[in-house]
C-alpha cells in the first residue's frame, strides 16, 4: 500500500491508544522492581510491534535515540504497514525512575503529525521549557524575569501570584529557579520526573498547576508540545545542553541556545494526536491495574483537530488479545 499526504483522521486515535496501552501493561511488570533499564525496554518492545501493525507510514522523529543508545524506536526509523505519513514522538515508558521505584506519573506516550511538521532537535537532549493554560498564549515574554512573568500570568488567568503554583523538576539546575519563585510569592510543586505531565496539567485550566518551568529532556518538550498545541494552551522552547557532549553537538549544528522557539515552530500543524496511557497512577490519570483477568487502563487522549480531550477507561485481557 503506498504512502499518502492525506490528513489525518481523527478518529484515528482510537487505534493509536492501542500503541501506549500495549507499552503500558508491558511496562506495568517493571514496576518497583528497581530495574528501569528492563521495564524500558519491554515497553519498547511492545509499541514497536504495536506501531508495525498500524494502517499508517511512521517516521520516528523524537524516539528513545543516541542519549539512551536504544535498537529501537531509535530516530529515522520506519514504522507501520502502509498509509498516510506521519512524524511520530515517542516515549515508551516516560519517568523510568518512577517506574523502577513504584512512584507515580510513569506513563507511556505517544504524538504523530503529518509528515515534516514536527521540529527535529538533532541531538539536543535538554530543553528549557514554559508551558501554560490558552489564556496566556502570547502573553509572556522569555526575556523577562521570573517575577514579571508570574505577575503577568497571574493577570491573564485572573489570580494572585499568591495563588500561583509552578511544576518543576527537582534538580540541582533550578535551585535559583526555584528561589525566584518563592521571591515573587508563587508555590512550587516540586518532581523528580515526569515533566510531560506537568506540561500537560499547566496546559489544562483549573487543573491545579499553572505554569510548567525549567528544563527537562528534549524528548519530553517535544511530546508536550505536541499534546498542548492540540489543546490550544502555551508552550516555549529553548534548546539548553546540559552535558559537554551535547554542547558540542549543538554549536556544531548551528543551534541557537538563546533562541526561544514557539509552539507553532515545534508543531508545525494542528492536526496532531497524542496519546498518553498511565503505568503507575498519577496527576492525570491511574495506572494499569490488575484484575484477576483482565488489567485496567487509561488513557488520555487528544486531537488536534477536533479539539477534543478525552480519559478513555478500557478493560483488557491479560492475555493481550484485545
Amino acid at each position: 500500500m503506498s504512502a499518502t499526504t492525506q490528513p489525518t483522521n481523527p478518529e484515528f486515535i482510537y487505534t493509536l491508544r492501542h500503541v501506549t496501552e500495549v507499552a503500558a501493561r508491558a511496562a506495568y511488570e517493571w514496576i518497583g522492581r528497581g530495574n528501569k533499564e528492563e521495564g524500558d525496554a519491554a515497553a519498547v518492545d511492545a509499541m514497536r510491534s504495536a506501531l508495525n501493525q498500524l494502517p499508517f507510514q511512521g517516521t520516528i522523529v523524537i524516539g528513545e535515540g543516541e542519549k539512551d543508545e536504544a535498537p529501537e524506536l531509535y530516530k529515522g526509523e520506519r514504522l507501520g504497514n502502509g498509509g498516510f505519513e506521519a512524524d511520530i514522538a515517542v516515549d515508551p515508558v516516560e519517568g523510568t525512575s518512577y517506574l523502577a521505584k513504584g512512584l507515580t506519573n510513569a506513563m507511556a506516550t505517544i504524538a504523530i503529525t503529518p509528515r515534516g511538521t514536527m521540529f527535529d532537535p538533532g541531538r539536543a537532549f535538554y530543553m528549557e521549557k514554559f508551558a501554560a493554560a490558552p489564556k496566556a498564549k502570547g502573553m509572556i515574554d522569555m526575556s523577562w524575569p521570573v517575577a514579571q512573568k508570574l505577575e503577568v500570568l497571574a493577570e491573564v488567568l485572573g489570580k494572585r501570584v499568591a495563588d500561583l503554583t509552578v511544576y518543576v523538576l527537582e534538580k540541582p539546575r533550578h535551585r535559583q529557579l526555584i528561589e525566584d519563585i518563592h521571591a515573587a510569592g508563587a508555590r512550587v510543586a516540586l518532581y523528580p520526573a515526569g515533566d510531560v505531565a506537568g506540561a500537560l496539567m499547566a496546559a489544562i485550566p483549573n487543573s491545579g498547576i499553572d505554569a510548567l518551568m525549567g528544563t527537562g529532556g528534549t524528548p519530553e518538550g517535544i511530546l508536550s508540545a505536541c499534546a498542548i498545541r492540540g489543546l490550544g494552551g502555551e508552550f516555549l522552547g529553548r534548546i539548553n545542553p546540559q552535558l559537554p557532549s551535547e554542547t558540542a553537538a549543538v554549536k556544531a549544528a548551528g543551534i541557537d541556545t538563546h533562541r526561544w522557539y514557539g509552539l507553532e515552530e515545534l508543531v508545525g500543524s494542528q492536526d496532531v494526536l497524542f496519546c498518553a496511557t498511565g503505568i503507575t497512577t498519577g496527576l492525570l490519570f491511574d495506572g494499569v491495574e490488575r484484575r484477576d483477568d483482565q488489567y485496567r487502563v487509561q488513557t488520555l487522549m487528544i486531537s488536534g483537530t477536533t479539539g477534543e480531550r478525552q480519559i478513555l477507561t478500557s478493560y483488557l485481557p491479560v492475555d493481550g488479545t484485545a
